[in-house]
């Protein structure tokens, strides 16, 4: 008796919420063509990265795969205090993490696909974005995803605006040539695996 007992109250205890490191390896092993990668991006990287960043002239900073928040902190403790942060991602649960983990009036988790940005950022009452930051393995996309996603991008950038990409895989410049004149290129040695970091802005006369 005393045995069944103590089983069912191990059963009704609840279970502890998955950290971090655990929620982006379920999400990698979940959904490993919009991860891409079974380790979180470096501090060496997210630096760099975001290097280029002007943070006093920043109203409106998006992020596409924001993942369980690695660059998040980052970006939040730079970020001006009437700024907006929108974070786009199309896996729930990290989406659900990041609501839950971050509680800032800066910042917004939503479910949705980068390739709907225009009318995501307009939801958010702006016009136009400064930065889009972006983890997505544009290589392993769905045909056609991302080029739509790089198109969307460059009509939701301010003129001067910058797209940055961080990836794997070299070939994410034939998705930014058609749309940015101008991409600056470095690679982040010590992340694992090695990153190609990418700079595109988009042309100061652009409409």
């Amino acid at each position: 008796m005393t045995g069944s007992t103590t089983f069912a109250r191990a059963k009704r205890k609840p279970a502890r919420p998955l950290s971090a490191q655990a929620m982006f390896l379920q999400g990698f092993f979940k959904h490993p063509v919009m991860v891409g990668s079974i380790i979180p991006s470096s501090g060496k990287l997210i630096r760099k990265m975001l290097r280029p960043v002007d943070w006093e002239n920043t109203k409106v900073f998006v992020e596409y795969g924001p993942g369980v928040g690695t660059f998040c902190q980052a970006i939040l403790d730079r970020l001006p205090a009437d700024a907006k942060y929108i974070a786009i991602d199309t896996n729930a649960d990290f989406v659900a993490y990041l609501r839950g983990a971050i509680v800032d009036p800066r910042f917004s988790a939503i479910h949705g696909s980068a390739a709907d940005v225009n009318a995501i950022v307009a939801d958010h009452g702006a016009r136009e974005a400064d930065y889009v930051l972006s983890g997505l393995p544009f290589s392993t996309l769905p045909p056609g995803v991302g080029e739509t996603i790089a198109q969307a991008t460059q009509q939701v950038l301010r003129p001067g605006g910058q797209f940055l990409v961080y990836q794997f895989n070299p070939n994410v410049r034939n998705f930014l040539t058609p749309h940015f004149p101008r991409i600056d290129h470095a690679m982040e040695w010590w992340n694992v695996p090695p990153a190609q970091l990418w700079w595109a802005w988009k042309d100061e006369s652009a409409d």
